[in-house]
């Protein structure tokens, strides 16, 4: 694997397989799959599943960083498993990994804190300016709150409506050969 192709996901747990995010979280997966890129996620259910289910198709590595805090099992699809003693090593190795860029579905207060997170770091230049794609406009009121204090740091974040909007705002999407 190469780790600048790693790219982490976000997104709820709790996201039945039913569901229309689930299926816009599948197709993600398989775009970047499909273009050669690894995924990283929190390693269970919801969006982290759909996420791995797609990008798995494409024989990319699918890497899952769980918490030992939990006693669930990795979804299914997930090729490599990372393990974290708690939430906050959990979320800097998704941070870590994720060189490519970041891709951030609806969610609630976890995925909120890994948008904010991810965000501020590059904010302060602890880690280099990475895309920071948002699939949908759910995030878009808090980015707009944010841009009202500090409006440059709402340069940093993106918008795609659909799966294939990412290839506009991950660099080097084409990579593979």
């Amino acid at each position: 694997m190469n780790e600048s192709t790693v790219i982490s996901v976000f997104g709820s747990g709790q996201v039945s397989p039913r569901s229309e995010e689930y299926q816009l979280a599948q197709r993600a997966g398989e775009v970047l799959g499909q273009l050669g890129y690894s995924v990283a996620t929190g390693g269970y259910a919801g969006v982290m599943e759909a996420v791995s289910s797609g990008a798995r198709k494409f024989n990319v590595e699918v890497i899952g960083v769980i918490c030992r805090l939990w006693q669930t099992n990795p979804n299914k699809y997930i090729t490599r498993v990372i393990e974290t003693d708690n939430l906050t090593e959990r979320l800097a190795k998704l941070i870590e990994l994720g060189k490519a860029g970041y891709i951030i579905f609806p969610g609630a207060t976890g995925t909120l804190r890994e948008l904010a997170e991810a965000w501020e770091l590059m904010e302060k230049h602890i880690i280099p300016d990475r895309p920071i794609v948002c699939i949908t406009q759910f995030w878009k009121p808090v980015i707009t709150l944010v841009g009202k204090v500090r409006p440059s740091a709402t340069e940093r974040i993106c918008f795609a409506e659909t799966p294939e909007d990412l290839a506009k705002f991950v660099p080097n999407l084409h990579h593979k050969s």
